[in-house]
């Protein structure tokens, strides 16, 4: 591993070919392209990002490793999708919570492909018991909830996603304030970015900074979940 150089028009290049040929010949025959321009800026990537994440929180982890660590699999998993083709056309790293398991866990998200680059912070899919608790928490702390969802450089950044209810969660008002987070399924905000953002040298300052603006959101659900931050 180096110093981070940015994803680079290769990068993107590789990510677009292989969109347009996904499957194992082609993987197999351009593997070299796939070491040179999208494992190893990950992974110089992942490593400059393990040294910005401390001032942030000493609880969320980089880990620049080739498997197992922040880096996500190229590898689709198949079994019970209709899209049978082998890769992903996208670069996704995770810097989960240290007692986090799986991607479902709170954590740092960034997203390179194509045309559609972006920042993720919080959790998608929470198991069930997890998002009770932040539903829980947003019920019996609506002032605190309020000024962290609406605190003006969080806000400046990242906007809210994720999927819905349509209905109120069982066993809370129809009426209550924040009726719409609290039949939030997803708990992320997403901040969209340009590719020739990625492509510089300091992007992982950029995002160190955008991460650092949710700081107190993700100060809210760590709490909500009984974990350090």
């Amino acid at each position: 591993m180096g110093d981070f150089q940015g994803f680079g028009a290769e990068t993107f290049r590789f990510l677009e070919e292989l969109e347009q040929n996904n499957e194992r010949p082609w993987f197999n025959e351009n593997k070299h392209r796939y070491e040179e321009s999208v494992l190893e800026p990950s992974l110089d990537f992942i490593a400059a990002m393990n040294a910005r994440l401390p001032a942030i929180s000493d609880h969320f982890l980089a880990i620049p490793k080739r498997t197992g660590g922040s880096l996500m699999r190229v590898y689709r998993d198949t079994r019970f999708s209709k899209d049978k083709t082998p890769y992903k056309t996208n670069i996704g790293m995770q810097f989960r919570h240290e007692r986090g398991k799986d991607v479902h866990a709170p954590g740092f998200y960034v997203h390179i492909q194509g045309e559609t680059c972006f920042l993720a912070a919080g959790m998608w899919h929470p198991a069930r018991d997890a998002l009770e608790a932040i539903r829980t928490a947003i019920f019996e702390h609506p002032a605190k909830w309020k000024r962290v969802r609406d605190n003006r450089r969080f806000r400046g950044v990242f906007d809210l996603g994720g999927s819905s209810l349509k209905r109120p969660p069982r066993g809370y008002p129809p009426d209550h304030a924040y009726l719409e987070d609290l039949k939030r399924k997803d708990h992320i905000a997403v901040c969209n970015i340009d590719r020739s953002e990625a492509g510089s040298p300091a992007f992982a300052d950029a995002v160190g900074e955008r991460f650092a603006a949710s700081k107190g959101y993700m100060g809210f659900l760590c709490d909500a979940l009984g974990l350090e931050h």
